[in-house]
């Protein structure tokens, strides 16, 4: 029985894991951050390859050790885009290595982190709350606009990490429209914001139970708000849409994106 249950342990572990390409390169091991990954390797439509170790994507980084510290300087990690709101980031500050180049970008945060705990004690169905909440254009430009900003400035020696709190929503909208304009196909791009759920796994079992015991939130829609669904980027993704023509056009017209900052990023981020 034990054998049996080892087998199916370890196929599920393979079958999480296979939902990015090269997860054990892919995975930053940190003792203070969880979800901290490299979003390198992928594939593009026109057969490059993002760079490895150029880019990262993190949760909540105000718990690095020292030792944590030395691997970021390692990795030549200089540039910290933060994209939690302001009392977030007060809360609790990131810990970074002397000199990084940080910028916090909280558009839109404060008041959606309140709305959400509002409504999430009211409902039984978490999936209604993330998806309107993924729906919201309203802030997107102004959160994300500084984030490309920095990606264009960064020296080709240096690389950067882009993190919010869970490292899931926030940091996932912004990894989906970098990927996207580097030409990585939107089956990928959808991968790589999946593997949250692989990635946070462990983490979001223990704030399932903090949300229930102490939030007094139902335990099915604390882990719908935890978790990462394909509907809930397609929200998004169909929301710029409809408002925008397509994402190329709001890449152009709203983060400001022209076509040589585009081919500089792909010059920059691809082999």
């Amino acid at each position: 029985m034990k054998k049996i249950l080892l087998f199916l342990a370890t196929c599920a572990a393979g079958h999480a894991q296979a939902q990015v390409a090269d997860s054990a390169k892919r995975k930053v091991e940190l003792q203070g951050a969880v979800n901290f990954r490299d979003i390198g390797g992928y594939k593009t439509k026109d057969g490059h390859h993002v760079k490895w170790g150029k880019v990262y994507r993190s949760a909540d980084m105000s718990k690095l050790t020292d030792q944590d510290l030395a691997t970021l300087a390692e990795r030549k990690i200089a540039y910290d885009v933060d994209l939690r709101g302001t009392q977030e980031s007060k809360q609790a500050p990131d810990r970074m290595n002397p000199n990084t180049d940080y910028i916090l970008c909280p558009a839109g945060s404060d008041d959606a982190n309140s709305n959400i705990m509002s409504s999430l004690r009211k409902t039984t169905h978490g999936d209604s709350v993330m998806t309107a909440y993924y729906s919201n254009t309203t802030f997107l430009a102004d959160r994300y606009k500084p984030f490309f900003g920095k990606l264009l400035a960064m020296p080709e020696d240096k690389s950067l990490v882009f993190h919010c709190t869970a490292g899931k929503d926030r940091t996932g909208i912004g990894a989906a429209l970098l990927l996207y304009s580097l030409g990585v196909p939107y089956e990928t791009i959808m991968k790589d914001y999946e593997a949250s759920n692989y990635y946070r796994a462990a983490e979001n079992e223990k704030s399932v139970n903090g949300m229930v015991k102490f939030m007094k939130i139902d335990e099915n829609v604390a882990k719908d708000v935890l978790s990462v669904k394909q509907e809930y980027l397609d929200a998004t993704f169909t929301a710029i849409k409809k408002q925008y023509g397509s994402i190329d056009n709001y890449l152009k017209t709203q983060i400001g994106l022209t076509d040589k900052d585009i081919k500089a990023l792909r010059a920059k981020f691809l082999d």
